[in-house]
C-alpha cells in the first residue's frame, strides 16, 4: 500500500472513530505530507468541511500548490474539485470512486492528473458507512 493513500485511509478511519464519514486526505510535498485531513461535517457541523477542504484547512497557507499531490479515500465532489483546480494542485491520486463518481471528468478537463486505484479497503468502509447511514451519505453528497 503506499504509505500516502495510507495515511488517507488513517484519516478516514479516525474520522468515522469520530462519528463521522470515512473519508480521508492527505496532500503532498516532495516526498512529505503537508496536511492531513477528514469529512468533519458532522464533528463540526461544517457543510463544507470535506476531506480535502480539511486537509488543505490542515496544511494552512502555501506559496503555491502546484508542486503538490493531494490522495483522497473517495473521488472527490465538484466543491473540493473546484478548490483543486483553482489552487491548480495537478495531480490527485483517489482510493475508489465506485461509490461516488464526483467529478473526476471536470478535473480532468481542467488539467489535472486523476489516478483511481480502486482499493477495496476503500470501497468496503464507503459501503459499510453507506449502508449503515443513508441518510447522512446522501445529505452529504446533497442528493437528498
Amino acid at each position: 500500500m503506499d504509505p500516502f493513500m495510507q495515511a488517507a485511509i488513517d484519516q478516514a478511519i479516525r474520522g468515522r472513530s469520530e462519528g463521522g464519514i470515512p473519508i480521508g486526505s492527505v496532500i503532498v510535498r516532495n516526498g512529505e505530507i503537508i496536511g492531513r485531513g477528514r469529512n468533519k461535517r458532522i464533528q463540526e457541523d461544517n457543510p463544507i468541511l470535506h476531506g480535502e477542504m480539511d486537509c488543505l484547512l490542515q496544511a494552512g497557507r502555501q506559496r503555491s500548490y502546484r508542486d503538490t499531490t493531494i490522495y483522497s479515500t473517495l473521488m472527490p465532489c465538484y466543491m473540493c474539485a473546484g478548490t483543486i483546480v483553482q489552487f491548480k494542485i495537478p495531480r490527485v491520486i483517489v482510493g475508489e470512486s465506485k461509490s461516488f463518481v464526483g467529478a473526476r471528468d471536470f478535473m480532468e478537463a481542467h488539467g489535472v492528473q486523476v489516478v483511481d486505484l480502486d482499493l477495496d479497503v476503500c470501497k468496503k468502509m464507503m459501503q459499510e458507512f453507506i449502508d449503515s447511514y443513508p441518510d447522512i451519505w446522501y445529505e452529504d453528497i446533497a442528493d437528498l
